[in-house]
């Protein structure tokens, strides 16, 4: 496992732990709250990796 994984890993367990904590998620939602907060964290950190070109090509198509 890379480090960027390790980091979304943690971070979305940081994340899910709050909404636990504050009563927001319980034992029926987690899994699916897990997967969505996963895939949002994944999608910003991997999204924050690209270039500064990377974004303008995918803006202008």
């Amino acid at each position: 496992m890379g480090s960027i994984d390790e980091l979304i890993l943690r971070a979305t367990k940081e994340i899910v732990v709050k909404f636990i904590e504050t009563g927001r998620v319980g034992p029926a939602g987690f899994h699916e709250t897990f997967k969505t907060v996963y895939s949002t964290v994944e999608e910003i950190a991997r999204g924050s990796q690209k270039t500064p070109e990377q974004d303008t090509a995918e803006t202008d198509s």
